[in-house]
């Protein structure tokens, strides 16, 4: 389990994504990051959960595996202590082995259910310091750990709902990442507004997916999160993705200097 928490914490805080698609050459390092887990990152400072997480074929949701795309999902206590993180020598390290890299720092701004056990909520004034919020991007975060007898009938709706994503108005980046083969399922996405996301939602093959999902009770846990971006760069399927970092507190978080993370 790669929570750092105790469980039964609510997670509050600011939260860290990274999707990478490593080089051909870098596939064995990436292994190595999946095998390891959250190990490496346990001493991080203000560090509360980390999730190292595979992908479907070309980072879709797929039961074909990617021998190449792989996500780190974080929360931190502070806004500066994830903004240090995104320049520590560990986030370097998939930054210099991947073919294409995309990083940002969000604000969540509302949670339903749970991962591990764990409830989210909104990201706290404390965890934002006196940094003055950013209007970016809508990211929205889903997870399941879907019931090991229900999963085929679960991937039924898959496809036809990652077809409809990939062609959705209005989605800027999508990913579908995994914690285990099948059954424990995640998928990352980003938008232009909340009602290009709604439209997706709402109708169509997703729509139909999440009302089996209900009526047959597919999921033993689920959790929904959306996000806003304060802060994202990299290149994403040959887009490139810029948004400045937000301007350091007047009053900031002590300087913690940054261990050297080990890597496998």
């Amino acid at each position: 389990m790669d929570t750092t928490l105790p469980l039964n914490d609510t997670l509050s805080g600011v939260v860290v994504v990274l999707l990478a698609d490593f080089l051909r050459q870098h596939q064995g390092w990436g292994w190595m990051r999946l095998v390891a887990g959250a190990t490496p990152y346990k001493q991080v400072p203000g560090l509360t959960m980390a999730k190292v997480m595979g992908s479907g074929h070309g980072g879709g949701f797929s039961l074909r595996p990617s021998a190449t795309h792989q996500g780190l999902i974080c929360t931190f206590t502070h806004l500066d202590l994830a903004l240090d993180f995104l320049q520590s020598s560990s986030v370097q390290a998939y930054r210099s082995r991947a073919r294409e890299c995309w990083a940002g720092v969000l604000s969540v701004q509302s949670a339903r259910g749970h991962w591990d056990k764990q409830a989210w909520q909104a990201s706290s004034p404390q965890s934002w310091g006196e940094h003055e919020q950013a209007k970016g991007p809508f990211a929205v975060l889903t997870r399941a750990s879907i019931v090991p007898t229900k999963a085929m009938a679960f991937w039924r709706y898959a496809p036809a709902a990652q077809a409809d994503l990939d062609q959705a108005p209005g989605c800027l980046l999508a990913m579908g990442l995994g914690e285990a083969p099948l059954v424990r399922q995640c998928t990352f996405s980003l938008w232009q507004d909340t009602a290009s996301m709604l439209q997706y939602a709402h109708q169509g093959a997703h729509q139909q997916a999440s009302a089996a999902a209900y009526k047959h009770q597919f999921f033993s846990e689920s959790l929904f999160v959306r996000m806003q971006v304060q802060h994202m760069a990299g290149v994403w399927k040959g887009l490139p993705f810029h948004m400045p970092r937000p301007d350091k507190a007047l009053s900031p978080v002590p300087s913690t200097s940054m261990p050297e993370l080990a890597h496998v």
